[in-house]
């Protein structure tokens, strides 16, 4: 399968490089009669061959690029659909709107825990219990939002907690 795209490449690029060959020729022709006319309807023939010229030459840049994007694109949507058959979530590691909504999550936790660092330094009798506990859950509702968008599929696996916390563990934290 290789071989057969990179051959059909080649030979489209051949034929592209031909045919802008021709263009050149043509074009160089165009100034040679010109120039030894030195009439203006020869002049006017290098000005139409010179313009077809830069019209051909953008166009094979463009068709190139857009080539080259569309291998991009073909590439990475086989590489995702390779990750989602492997049972793995496709993640885009490049997007800059996830990587700074995550930074921010991460700058409140920071936040959230100098807040609960100064009011445990006051002590346990001037510390403000309720200012603790807001910043716990602060801390945990954050977590939660920047753990959704690392893996947005999280919540749709079965979990051995699904009781939502029958079971667990309750009694005095000693420190």
């Amino acid at each position: 399968m290789q071989s057969i795209e990179s051959s059909s490449h080649r030979r489209g690029l051949r034929l592209t490089n031909v045919a802008l060959l021709v263009v050149v020729i043509a074009f160089i022709v165009a100034i040679i009669f010109a120039a030894n006319q030195n009439d203006v309807v020869g002049w006017m023939v290098v000005a139409i061959a010179g313009g077809w010229l830069i019209l051909s030459t953008v166009s094979l840049i463009m068709v190139v690029r857009g080539a080259r994007a569309v291998h991009k694109t073909a590439q990475n949507f086989g590489s995702n659909i390779a990750a989602a058959s492997a049972g793995g979530t496709v993640v885009d590691a490049s997007d800059p709107m996830r990587d700074t909504k995550v930074d921010h999550s991460l700058k409140i936790v920071e936040v959230q825990k100098r807040v609960i660092s100064e009011e445990l330094t006051k002590g346990v009798e001037q510390a403000d219990i309720e200012m603790i506990e807001r910043a716990l859950d602060t801390i945990e509702m954050t977590a939660a939002n920047a753990r959704d968008m690392i893996n947005p599929d999280r919540h749709n696996k079965s979990k051995p907690d699904s009781d939502n916390g029958q079971g667990t563990i309750s009694g005095d934290i000693i420190n």
